[in-house]
C-alpha cells in the first residue's frame, strides 16, 4: 500500500465529508492543527466507505479552544465528555467528536484513566488500543501519520498492540474483547504475542462493568464472522469471564460417540441461522438464540443404561439461564425475553412428528411464538446439523409441511391475533362481575377454548363461559 494510494483513500472518504476540509480550515487558522483518527482512517484504508458513521477527530487544541472554534459554526454543540478532552457537535447532518491529544495513565484496577493532555499526534496514537486504529490523517498536510506500523498491520490483517499486550490491556482489559470483536467484524487474525496476553490475563476482565462488556459482545455476535471471535473468546479464556456457559458446553463426547459436542454445534447452527438472515441488518436476538440454544444441556446430561445419554428438559433449563446470563450483562428486558422464549420452544417441532399435530396443537405453536415466529422458524431449520442427509432433508420436509399447515390455519383464522370469541367487557356484562382476577380467568378460559376448537360461534362461547362459570362457584344473573 503505498502512501499515493494510502492519501486517494483518504481522501475519497473525505470527499463525501465536507465538514472536515471546514473544521481543518478553522482550525488551522487558529493555528492548531487538525487529524482524522482511529477507526475513520483503518476503513478508508479498508475500502469499507459505505454507510454512514461519525468522525473522530484529534488535535493539539485544549478542550475550551475546541469549543471556541466550532461556536458559531456547528449546528449544535456538546460537552458531555469534556472532561476526557472530548467535544461533540453536528454540522450538515454530520456527526463528529473532537478529541485533545491524550497522554494518560491508568491505575490498573478500573479502566478509568487519569486524563492527561499531550501535546503531539504521535504521543496520542502509540496509548491507543491497536496499531491499526493507531493511525491519523493530518487533514492540512494530507499525510498519513503511522508510528506504530499500522499501516503494514492493515496490509497483513494482523491485529497487534502499539505497545506490549500486557501494557495495553493492563491499561484497559476491555481492549482483550475488542480483540475479539475485531476478528468478528473485520476478519483480523491477533499476533501470537496477543493471544498470550489475553489467555494470561483473561480474569482482568472482570474489572470492566457489564454495560461494557454487552456492549462489545453483541458487537462480536452481529460481525460478520462471530464464529471466529467467539472461538477466540474460549480458547483464551475470556469467555469464563463473559460468558462462562460457552465452555461448559464443550461435553467430553461419550466413548460411544452416542452426542455431539454441543459447543461445536451450536457453532455451526449460530452459522446455519445468519445464513438463513432475511435483512441486511444481523439479528442480534436470532444469534444469541443460536448461540445458546443448547445452554442446558451440561446440567440437564444424563448417562442411560445401554450407553445412550440424554437432556431431558434442557430447554426449560436452558430459558432459566438465559434470562440469568442475559440479565447480569444487562441485556433490554425484550432481548432476553426473546432469546429465552426462542430457548425454550426450539424443541417444541420435535414433538411434531410425521405430521401428527392437530390444528390445536399448530394454533399452539404460533401462538406461543407470537412475534418471535419468523425467528423460530429460522432456528429451528439451523439447529438441523445431522450429517445424515437422508435424516436431514426428511427434517426438513416435516418442517416444510408445518409451515404450509400454520399458513393454511392463519389465512382461514387470523392466528396472529387469536382472542377469546368475548372481549372482557362482554364476559363482565355476562357473569355480573366487576374488573379484576375472575375475568382474567375467564378470558383465559375463553382463549384456550378458542386455541382448542378454533373459531367458536357466539351463542356458543356464551353457553361454554356460563358453564364454566358456574363450575367456579359463579353463579351469572338470570
Amino acid at each position: 500500500m503505498s502512501e499515493s494510494n494510502v492519501s486517494t483513500d483518504v481522501v475519497e472518504l473525505l470527499s463525501a465529508f465536507p465538514v472536515a476540509d471546514e473544521l481543518a480550515g478553522r482550525f488551522a487558522a487558529a493555528g492548531h492543527r487538525l487529524y482524522l483518527v482511529g477507526g475513520s482512517v483503518r476503513d478508508a484504508l479498508l475500502g469499507r466507505l459505505a454507510g454512514a458513521f461519525d468522525l473522530d477527530f484529534t488535535t493539539d487544541a485544549r478542550p475550551a479552544a475546541v469549543q471556541k472554534l466550532l461556536s458559531g459554526w456547528a449546528e449544535a454543540i456538546w460537552d458531555t465528555g469534556i472532561a476526557f478532552g472530548t467535544v461533540g457537535a453536528t454540522k450538515h447532518g454530520q456527526t463528529v467528536e473532537i478529541t485533545t491529544f491524550r497522554a494518560d495513565a491508568y491505575d490498573g484496577v478500573t479502566r478509568n484513566p487519569e486524563v492527561t493532555f499531550g501535546d503531539t499526534v504521535e504521543g496520542d496514537l502509540v496509548r491507543r488500543d491497536f496499531t491499526v486504529n493507531a493511525m491519523a490523517f493530518d487533514l492540512v498536510a494530507r499525510e498519513l501519520v503511522d508510528p506504530t506500523g499500522g499501516r503494514a498491520a492493515l496490509a497483513a490483517g494482523v491485529l497487534d498492540t502499539p505497545a506490549t499486550p500486557q501494557e495495553s490491556f493492563g491499561d484497559d482489559p476491555l481492549r482483550m474483547l475488542r480483540a475479539t470483536r475485531f476478528v468478528s467484524q473485520l476478519g483480523f487474525t491477533p499476533a501470537p504475542r496477543v493471544v498470550e496476553a489475553m489467555t494470561s490475563m483473561a480474569g482482568e476482565l472482570a474489572r470492566i462493568t457489564p454495560e461494557r462488556v454487552q456492549a462489545e459482545l453483541s458487537k462480536l455476535l452481529t460481525g460478520a464472522r462471530p464464529r471466529a471471535g467467539i472461538e477466540l473468546m474460549v480458547a483464551t479464556g475470556l469467555a469464563d469471564v463473559v460468558l462462562p456457559e460457552l465452555p461448559a458446553m464443550k461435553l467430553e463426547i461419550d466413548e460411544h460417540h452416542q452426542h455431539k459436542d454441543v459447543f461445536h454445534h451450536s457453532l455451526v447452527v449460530l452459522d446455519q441461522a445468519i445464513d438463513l438472515e432475511e435483512t441486511p441488518e444481523p439479528d442480534l436476538v436470532l444469534r444469541l438464540a443460536a448461540l445458546l440454544h443448547d445452554i442446558g444441556k451440561p446440567d440437564t446430561r444424563r448417562f442411560e443404561e445401554g450407553g445412550g445419554v440424554s437432556f431431558h428438559h434442557h430447554e426449560v433449563v436452558g430459558a432459566k439461564m438465559v434470562r440469568k446470563r442475559l440479565r447480569a450483562l444487562r441485556y433490554s428486558k425484550e432481548v432476553v425475553e426473546d432469546v429465552a422464549q426462542l430457548v425454550y420452544l426450539h424443541l417444541r417441532f420435535h414433538g411434531y412428528g410425521t405430521g401428527g399435530w392437530t390444528d390445536s396443537a399448530v394454533r399452539r405453536y404460533v401462538t406461543d411464538a407470537d412475534h418471535l415466529l419468523s425467528r423460530l422458524h429460522k432456528l429451528v431449520r439451523a439447529d438441523c446439523t445431522t450429517r445424515n442427509r437422508r435424516k436431514a432433508n426428511a427434517l426438513q420436509r416435516t418442517y416444510d409441511e408445518l409451515e404450509r399447515r400454520i399458513d393454511r390455519i392463519a389465512a382461514e383464522e387470523d392466528l396472529r391475533r387469536v382472542r377469546p370469541d368475548l372481549d372482557g367487557n362482554e364476559i363482565m356484562r355476562l357473569l355480573g362481575l366487576p374488573p379484576g382476577p375472575q375475568v382474567g380467568r375467564a378470558w383465559k378460559f375463553l382463549k384456550e377454548l378458542r386455541l382448542d376448537r378454533g373459531p367458536l360461534e357466539h351463542d356458543e362461547a356464551v353457553a361454554e363461559l356460563i358453564a364454566w362459570a358456574r363450575s367456579e362457584g359463579i353463579e351469572p344473573p338470570a
